[in-house]
């Protein structure tokens, strides 16, 4: 096993986390998730290992005693799971509009459930830094303020340690709520029915999960802005918009807010889901409009896809020394 390194490691390698007895250390190794965490009471100890994955356990130890220890190698494992790679906006609309849902509604209406019920759980006690409260009680109960509110509210609650259930997407329990909670939001002020909900829901999830997976399961790039940009093309989607609409949408927030950096798992994300809503939310409004920013400015490009595509790169690349940085920063306070 590699050894922990301490917090003069030399810049440039790759950092992960060693957790002993309330010490964090440095660790070298190529895997992106690499956390090791000791913890002792009088004369018993343990050991757990994860690697590459949040819920991927390499090594248990007890004492001293090995009780589970998996193959596995630091070097970083190809993603796997479904091709994503086919998935395109127009697809994704005129799948949303004519696809059978019968065997989808289990998991939308866990979706809606689960993801409505920690986002009411937020509004009604003051979980962490109360963001969704704090947006309902400055800027009133529009049906914009309400899809911020409650979504931040969710994540207040989760951040927080509120257990309650959450659908998620692309791996992450706040882009779950960010995708739903927003549609369900517009939803429920359109007067729109269950099937239009579900329909809507499904253009959502699949709008972020296509912006997202070049990324990758972890980045310094904040999950939560292709999100944002998914639930407005799911408001968008509830009021008859097409696939240019959406490319719009897209293009609008990833050149708004698309720099938002992922420093953790926290009370600001709530702040964050916010922002990110908003700005899919603006970059509707500016769409129906005809506004959309253009080609050569900043990171976006000709098609939707090529603007995307520049965000995932950046995201991806660009921001590796970021995510060193960050965790680097992170580990002095600790």
């Amino acid at each position: 096993m590699t050894q922990a390194k301490k917090k003069n490691s030399p810049p440039g390698a790759r950092w992960d986390i060693w957790l002993e007895y309330g010490m964090c250390h440095w660790l070298d190794t190529p895997a992106k998730l690499n956390i090791r965490v000791r913890c002792k009471k009088g004369a018993d100890s343990s050991l757990v290992e994860i690697l590459h994955e949040h819920n991927h356990i390499v090594h248990i130890e007890r004492n001293g005693e090995v009780l589970y220890d998996i193959p596995h190698s630091l070097e970083d494992v190809s993603e796997s799971g479904t091709d994503r790679s086919c998935l395109s906006l127009e697809k994704i609309v005129s799948y949303g509009a004519t696809a059978d849902l019968s065997g989808l509604y289990e998991v939308l209406d866990k979706q809606i459930a689960y993801n409505s019920a920690i986002a009411q759980e937020g509004l009604s006690r003051p979980w962490g830094e109360s963001v969704g409260r704090t947006l309902l009680e400055v800027y009133g109960n529009s049906v914009n303020v309400r899809a911020r509110a409650a979504a931040a509210a969710g994540s207040d609650a989760r951040m927080n340690g509120c257990e309650m259930p959450v659908v998620i997407n692309s791996g992450s329990g706040n882009q779950g709520i960010t995708v739903s909670v927003p549609v369900i939001e517009y939803a429920r002020s359109l007067q729109s029915t269950h099937e239009q909900l579900c329909r809507a829901l499904v253009v959502s999830n699949l709008v972020a999960i296509m912006q997202k997976y070049k990324v990758g399961r972890l980045s310094a790039f904040c999950g939560v802005v292709s999100a944002g940009a998914a639930a407005a093309c799911g408001i968008a989607f509830l009021q008859g918009a097409d696939a240019d609409v959406l490319g719009m949408i897209i293009t609008n927030t990833q050149g708004n807010v698309g720099g938002i950096v992922c420093d953790g798992a926290k009370s600001s994300c709530a702040a964050k889901i916010s922002s990110s809503i908003e700005a899919g939310l603006m970059g509707y409004e500016m769409a129906k409009r005809g506004c959309v920013f253009r080609p050569g400015e900043g990171l976006v490009k000709e098609q939707y896809e090529k603007t995307i595509d520049s965000f995932c790169r950046m995201a991806k690349d660009g921001m590796e020394a970021t995510d060193r940085k960050i965790l680097e920063i992170m580990i002095e306070g600790c």
